[in-house]
């Protein structure tokens, strides 16, 4: 009997308890490795085998059903997560040696009281040995269906479907395998803390990279920075002391398409926790006032936070709920940054496509709506509002643009124009409305943010 591993006993511990005691993967990982006293090398090798066997959950439960010839629901759950990271460990993570993945699988099943089932994960995996190049070629690289699809990039087969009629076959396949790498690093500079040249220098000199990012508008703001490299050490210093803030180019562009100018009346919707408020009010050299309201007290609290991290003193803070807050109105800028399914964020967290569904969907349609039509409310005539979602869904990006136009036609929120966004920036139309923007992982190397921008035009009509 071999020992098992500290990252391999972590990782196995992190698998279980995020499908079966639903544990965020992230949080669950990093309590239990301070917990656990688990560090250095073997924190790493645990992250990597953990994040990697929870991300690649279909995938390996495909196998597990061909290879054991039973579905994965007859399993018992130890068994099930020995043999997920077993699989992991055999299809994608080269650098194990086979024995090493085989034994420690069994030995993880044995000590969690599934000595019973012991023959049954060394049988599955050894066939697995075996049978590896036929499993590679007929999971990994056929995706000619949405089923297929759905196991060989590991997503569920609802959301594969989904994209397969709203994007087409080939777009589908491209996101797909984006979700599985890993998400560009971006920052934002603050400039009223710090030069962005000076940034440059100072993470040249930790050894990081740091360039500006040649992109079609608006996925090139002036201040964002694309990192190369192990960054973290040298950049958590920077965002502590206010000149960096780690948000990625989809995010930063909805500001951009915002566009604030010095001296204006601005909302943000929604605002928690704080990375967009703090780049408006920046944007408008904190000359002006700028109103975030948002729900949740601790991502209030973070706002707040933020403004002062950054220095800024043109941000108030209101804790409420945004769709029956008591706003006076006259806004010359409102941003909906709304609560949204996140597909277009599905390579920052592991866990996260399992934790979607079609069900979760609808229920964000409805807040959506509410939240547009307290937008539409409180900006001025002339005005602007821009809303916006880090989603690849027509349920929450399109046809809310369209239900939000329809009502404005019915005069049952003031009139709105919707400007073509699309017009300067073709490459990044949304396929659903080309006036509007579409973010894509695969494509534009960032997270797959959507932004329409309407303008009310009252002054226009008269």
């Amino acid at each position: 009997m071999s020992a098992v591993s500290p990252a391999r006993a972590l990782a196995f511990a992190t698998i279980r308890a995020t499908f079966e005691e639903d544990a965020f993967t992230e949080r669950f990982f990093r309590e239990e490795a301070e917990g656990r006293g688990v560090s250095g090398r073997e924190r790493a090798q645990a992250q990597r085998l953990s994040y990697g066997a929870v991300q690649r959950r279909a995938t390996s439960d495909a196998a597990i059903e061909s290879l054991a010839e039973r579905s994965v629901r007859l399993l018992d759950p130890p068994v099930l997560a020995a043999l997920r990271l077993g699989l992991y460990e055999l299809l994608f993570a080269d650098a194990t040696p086979d024995h090493a993945a085989v034994d420690q699988a069994v030995e993880l099943a044995k000590a969690a009281g599934a000595g019973h089932a012991a023959g049954l994960v060394n049988a599955v995996l050894r066939r697995a040995i075996r049978e590896r190049e036929k499993l590679r070629s007929e999971l990994l690289e056929d995706d000619s269906t949405p089923e297929r699809a759905a196991a060989a990039h590991s997503a569920p087969l609802w959301l594969v479907q989904m994209w397969w009629e709203e994007l087409g076959s080939d777009a589908t396949r491209s996101l797909l395998a984006a979700c599985n790498e890993p998400a560009e690093l971006a920052v934002t500079v603050h400039t009223r803390r710090a030069g962005r040249d000076a940034v440059i220098a100072t993470l040249r000199e930790a050894g990081v990279e740091a360039r500006t990012p040649e992109a079609p508008w608006p996925l090139s703001p002036p201040e964002t920075l694309v990192l190369c490299g192990r960054a973290g050490a040298a950049v958590s210093p920077l965002v502590a002391n206010g000149q960096l803030t780690p948000q990625s180019r989809g995010s930063a562009a909805v500001v951009e398409v915002l566009d604030p100018q010095p001296g204006e009346h601005v909302l943000d919707l929604c605002a928690g926790p704080g990375i967009k408020t703090g780049q408006i009010a920046a944007r408008m050299g904190d000359r002006g006032e700028v109103i975030s309201v948002e729900l949740a007290p601790e991502r209030a609290t973070e706002v707040a936070e933020q403004a002062r991290r950054f220095g800024l003193r043109s941000v108030s803070v209101i804790e409420a709920d945004a769709t029956g807050a008591a706003l006076a109105g006259g806004f010359d800028r409102v941003l909906v940054d709304a609560p949204c399914s996140d597909l277009g964020t599905l390579a920052s967290r592991p866990d996260a496509r399992w934790r979607k569904s079609p069900r979760m969907l609808e229920r964000l349609a409805g807040v959506q709506q509410g939240l547009l039509a307290a937008a539409a409310a409180a900006v001025r005539p002339g005005g602007v509002l821009v809303y916006a979602t880090c989603t690849i869904s027509r349920r929450e990006n399109e046809n809310q643009v369209a239900a939000l136009l329809e009502a404005s036609a019915a005069g049952e929120v003031p009139p709105l124009t919707l400007e073509d966004l699309g017009a300067r920036a073709p490459g990044l139309a949304a396929v659903g409305d080309s006036r509007c923007l579409q973010m894509r992982p695969d494509r534009d190397r960032t997270s797959g943010f959507f932004i329409g921008r309407f303008k009310r035009d009252d002054e226009e009509r008269e």
